[in-house]
């Protein structure tokens, strides 16, 4: 029986390894999702221009065209999340997956319940899962609105495109405005795992927002740096 609340989301599959594909699917399957697999990135652009896609699993080595220049097309358009499988560990790889708009890693091998989990976490945070949906609440920082309801950020009238791990960070430091918030407690609260000391993924989230809100990286006017800290949202 299909659970509610996620029977009519789609989950994008891009991976080359068949029992690594039979296994997500059967899982993501027993969960009620409706899953479109790819062993490569061919045909998965037109897929998307022309279908809903609520969520997209990518492996990063791919035959053909890489996962992370598929990614790249995709952020062109389209702003739901993105899972990266990989079987690299680098953090270099996995910072440049997030510059380019990537959500989450999962580094191979794992469980399908953990991708299972995952899925559901992205999907919550990207608002098309919950089916409860809390009071809005309304931010407006010099110019810069964020209606967290609606998972809309719009900067001087202009809508601004985030993914939901972005927009995460930007309601987050939103909620604690003109307070110092630190990278381990903005990564543990925004994505829900423990801080790692030499963890680089805030600041290229950080990074990717002030590119998109038009930020001076050297004086930025909304997100400020708090040196040997981390980030603090400025009233």
């Amino acid at each position: 029986m299909k659970q509610q609340g996620i029977s009519d989301k789609k989950i994008i599959i891009v991976e080359d390894e068949k029992e690594i594909l039979d296994l997500l699917n059967l899982y993501l399957g027993n969960e009620g999702f409706e899953v479109v697999s790819f062993t490569s990135s061919e045909g998965v652009l037109e897929y998307i221009e022309n279908h809903k896609t609520d969520l997209l699993v990518l492996d990063v080595m791919l035959p053909g065209t890489d996962g992370f220049t598929l990614l790249r097309e995709i952020r062109k358009k389209w702003f739901f999340p993105v899972i990266m499988l990989t079987a690299k560990i680098e953090e270099t790889d996995k910072i440049h997956g997030i510059t380019l708009g990537a959500d989450d890693y999962i580094t191979k091998p794992f469980h399908p319940l953990e991708v299972v989990a995952r899925i559901k976490a992205q999907l919550r945070r990207a608002g098309t899962y919950n089916t409860s949906v809390p009071k809005e609440e309304y931010y407006n920082i010099r110019g810069l609105e964020v209606f967290p309801e609606r998972h809309k950020v719009v900067l001087y009238g202009e809508n601004i495109e985030l993914t939901p791990m972005e927009f995460s960070i930007v309601l987050y430091l939103c909620q604690h405005i003109n307070q110092a918030v630190t990278s381990e407690e903005l990564f543990e609260q925004v994505w829900g795992e423990k801080y790692l000391g030499n963890n680089n993924t805030v600041f290229a989230h950080i990074a990717k927002i002030r590119e998109k809100l038009h930020e001076n990286a050297r004086k930025p006017k909304f997100i400020k740096t708090v040196w040997g800290v981390g980030y603090r949202m400025e009233e």
